[in-house]
């Protein structure tokens, strides 16, 4: 799953990377390198200007909320949960399936954190004995240093509650496609830790490279089999990881500290 993940650029620069064409300063973020569900994140999508002359889509970059309401819920609860779509069967799910033909964007990142069971928690826990785990977290991200262009879809949600002309009356939100996460060699792999994402956790989060990104955001395209065939995993030996330090671990931290790299795992693993 992706849970947390960073994302420090500037939209200035995000606007440039993914030749965006419309951005409103107003929906400036600040720079997070502890994103957590529920927080707002830039979304690169095409759709038309609202109350524009011309409705052609044009590409955006927006400021959503991370957790999926899907437009019928009753209410915006479940949100949370819905921060993840599998992409073996995003195009069936009822929360999904619209959003995946009509609704498809990039969330931009840094990289993304994962977490690994420490060896003695985890023997512990394979006993039965009762003990909450410790966890050595791990930082993912492409090894050029390029942006991790994470699949995402968006979603509307209007609030029943609410007048048509209040500023909160539409909610959009936006879920992170994942993967199996590559058996492949990483990049750049720690001393002491995985060789590979799926020792880590068997699944990631789907990274779009850069030759996807015009038919993934290209809203004429609605063939579910055509859009399924963008979501194969990225080649091997794009990615590194390596440890970061257990601050990160609650969501309180914020700051580039929490990427810094470990000269090894704070807590004992298992590879």
């Amino acid at each position: 799953m992706c849970g947390r993940f960073a994302a420090s650029r500037r939209p200035e620069d995000l606007t440039g990377l993914f030749e965006v064409e419309k951005w409103e300063p107003a929906e400036t973020l600040e720079p997070d390198w502890n994103v957590a569900p529920t927080k707002e994140v830039y979304a690169v999508l095409e759709r038309p200007v609202k109350d524009a002359d011309d409705q052609r889509p044009v590409r955006q970059l927006r400021a959503l909320k991370w957790g999926l309401v899907p437009s019928w819920a009753k209410t915006p609860e479940g949100g949370a949960r819905m921060i993840n779509a599998r992409a073996e069967t995003v195009h069936e799910k009822p929360s999904f399936r619209r959003p995946f033909v009509q609704r498809r964007c990039v969330l931009p990142a840094d990289g993304y954190y994962e977490w690994v069971t420490g060896s003695e928690e985890r023997q512990l826990e394979e006993t039965g004995k009762k003990k909450r785990p410790r966890k050595q977290p791990y930082f993912v991200t492409p090894a050029d240093g390029s942006v991790f262009a994470m699949a995402g879809l968006y979603e509307f949600w209007r609030d029943r509650t609410l007048p048509d002309d209040h500023p909160l009356a539409w909610w959009v939100t936006c879920s992170v496609i994942t993967t199996e996460a590559e058996t492949t060699p990483l990049a750049v792999a720690p001393a002491e830790g995985p060789a590979t994402l799926a020792e880590i956790h068997p699944r990631m989060p789907l990274m779009l490279t850069p030759d996807r990104w015009d038919a993934w955001l290209d809203p004429s395209r609605t063939e579910v089999e055509e859009l399924r065939g963008l979501l194969s995993p990225p080649p091997g030996g794009l990615l590194r990881a390596f440890p970061v330090g257990t601050a990160v671990s609650n969501v309180r931290n914020n700051g580039p500290e929490l990427l810094e790299e470990l000269a090894a795992p704070e807590v004992a693993t298992l590879f």
